[in-house]
Order: C-alpha cells, then sequence, then structure tokens
C-alpha cells in the first residue's frame, strides 16, 4: 500500500508499504494492505512502518490519519526522522517537563503549572527518545 507522510511544510515518506502502525489517539492501531477505510486523530507517539524486511521509526507530534484500502496518509503536525532528533534537547525538554509535573519550576521559581501542557511537552519529548532508541 501507498504510505505518505507529511507536515504543513514538507513531505517526509512516500513510499510503498506493507504495514503501518500509529499512534491513534484512543491508541496504537495497524494497518495492512486492504484495511478497512476510517479516519481517525493522532497523539504524539510513535510511527513504525515496514517495507519487507526493513522497519523505519519516526516521531509524529499529533495530526490526523486517512486510512483506505490500499493508500495510509498521515497529515501530521510535526514529525522527523531519527536522525533530525537531538537526544540532549529532548533529553532536557523531558526533565523540565517532569519538574513541572511535580510542581518546580525549571528556574527553581513557584509558578501556577499549566499539567495539560507539562503532560503534551512529556509526551513529546518521550516520543522523540524512543524513535532514538530504535535508531542505536
Amino acid at each position: 500500500m501507498l504510505f505518505e507522510l507529511a507536515t504543513p511544510t514538507r513531505m517526509l515518506v512516500s513510499v510503498e508499504a506493507d504495514e503501518v502502525v500509529a499512534p491513534g489517539t484512543e491508541g496504537y492501531f495497524g494497518v495492512l494492505p486492504g484495511h478497512a477505510a476510517f479516519l481517525t486523530t493522532l497523539k504524539p507517539g510513535e510511527v513504525t512502518y515496514r517495507s519487507g524486511q526493513t522497519e523505519h521509526h519516526l516521531a509524529v507530534l499529533g495530526g490526523f490519519a486517512d486510512v483506505r484500502a490500499e493508500r495510509f496518509i498521515i497529515l501530521a503536525e510535526n514529525a522527523e526522522r531519527p536522525k533530525e532528533i537531538d537526544r540532549a534537547r529532548a533529553e532536557r525538554a523531558r526533565q523540565r517537563a517532569e519538574m513541572r509535573l511535580q510542581g518546580r519550576s525549571p528556574d527553581g521559581v513557584s509558578e501556577e503549572i499549566d499539567f495539560a501542557r507539562a503532560l503534551e511537552a512529556l509526551a513529546r519529548a518521550l516520543t522523540r527518545l524512543l524513535v532514538l532508541s530504535h535508531a542505536e
């Protein structure tokens, strides 16, 4: 099936794939050629696609998926290949988000914590680190 992943600024992937696994808002789902059509939203997570025996991993930070029998299109808010991810930056983002969730500010100043934003930041950082772990 044709698998395409695009962001507002670029086409990241356009390949023939044998299988794709994506992070739907209701949980991860897998798609094989001939799958029933559906449309869903995506949460931050790892997209894995397989062409032959080769698996590829991408970080996707939200968006939409359009599944058809012979085509799977992801329109992502943002997406990155492992080589595009800065490990140190992702680790710092994870640490900042965890501190905020514990009610602490990275600079030590007390502030009102936006837990929803902190959870989203943590999910993005963990997604990036997960994708990097597959590339090593």
